[in-house]
Order: structure tokens, then C-alpha cells, then sequence
């Protein structure tokens, strides 16, 4: 009997191995987890030496999914910490503050960050980042009534 070549084992399994990626990281990056997963099998030095390609290939996604996991709580870490960097983080803001500031847009969180933090006046901030005075005030006045709701809510 002929072994099956990659191309028929993928056209196999692929719709069962991307059934199971969608379990593990959601329909978003399910097909780019399965692809990844199958060519990293077919490229290794022991494919040709595979029992059960099926299983070996539910094995791969399932490193992959757990690959992309690690890949992203990476990004979101650094990403938090490069939205609020600890040069700006005072030691005495509570945790609450800083949790409602995170959940502003990212322009609201600007304006708030160089106004408060870094002590700066509108004009300041609108040339840092290139925006008109009536920007900065208008997405700080935003900021200030989102955060007074949410910070009223906590109390």
C-alpha cells in the first residue's frame, strides 16, 4: 500500500484539526494555527518516521495553539506596559485609577497621561502629539467623564 502524500493527509485532516484549533484559540486565528501546525510536522526530521500522521498532526496544533497563547500574553504584557510605562506611574496612584485611565481610548489615554502625569499644558501636549489645542481639551474633557463614571461606580 502507498503511503498518502502530505497534500491528501492535509486534505484529510484539515477540517477536523481546524474544528480543534477553533476550540483552542477561537475561528479568528484557527486556519493560521493549523498551517502553521501541519508545516511544522511536515518539515520535522521525524515525519517520515510517524505512525499516526493524525495524531501527530492534533499533537502540532495543539503546540501551536499553545505557542500562539505564550506569543500573545507576551504582547499584551508589553503593550501594557508601553500604554503606561512605570516612568509615568507614580507610586502613590491607587490600582483603580490606573485600571479606569487603561480603559480609555488610546488618545483619551494620552491626553491624560502627558496632562496629569507628565504635568504638561494643552498646547504642550497637542505639539507632543500633533493635534489641535481644541483636541487635546475636548478628548480631556472625555477623559475626565469617563473616568468620573467609573470611578464613581467603584465607590
Amino acid at each position: 500500500m502507498v503511503a498518502p502524500s502530505d497534500a491528501e493527509l492535509y486534505g484529510k485532516h484539515a477540517e477536523e484539526l481546524t474544528r480543534f484549533a477553533t476550540g483552542l484559540v477561537g475561528p479568528q486565528d484557527a486556519p493560521d494555527v493549523v498551517s502553521a501546525a501541519v508545516l511544522a510536522c511536515i518539515f520535522s526530521k521525524g515525519w517520515p518516521r510517524v505512525e499516526n500522521p493524525r495524531a501527530y498532526l492534533f499533537r502540532g496544533v495543539l503546540n501551536e495553539a499553545r505557542r500562539l497563547h505564550r506569543a500573545t500574553s507576551r504582547r499584551l504584557v508589553r503593550e501594557q506596559r508601553a500604554a503606561l510605562p512605570s516612568a509615568v506611574d507614580p507610586p502613590d496612584v491607587r490600582p483603580e485609577i490606573l485600571a479606569a485611565v487603561m480603559e480609555l481610548s488610546i488618545r483619551q489615554r494620552a491626553v491624560t497621561v502627558l496632562t496629569y502625569w507628565s504635568d504638561l499644558d494643552p498646547s504642550s501636549v497637542a505639539l507632543l502629539l500633533g493635534i489641535s489645542e481644541g483636541s487635546v481639551r475636548r478628548h480631556l474633557a472625555r477623559a475626565r467623564s469617563r473616568l468620573k463614571e467609573r470611578l464613581d461606580d467603584n465607590a
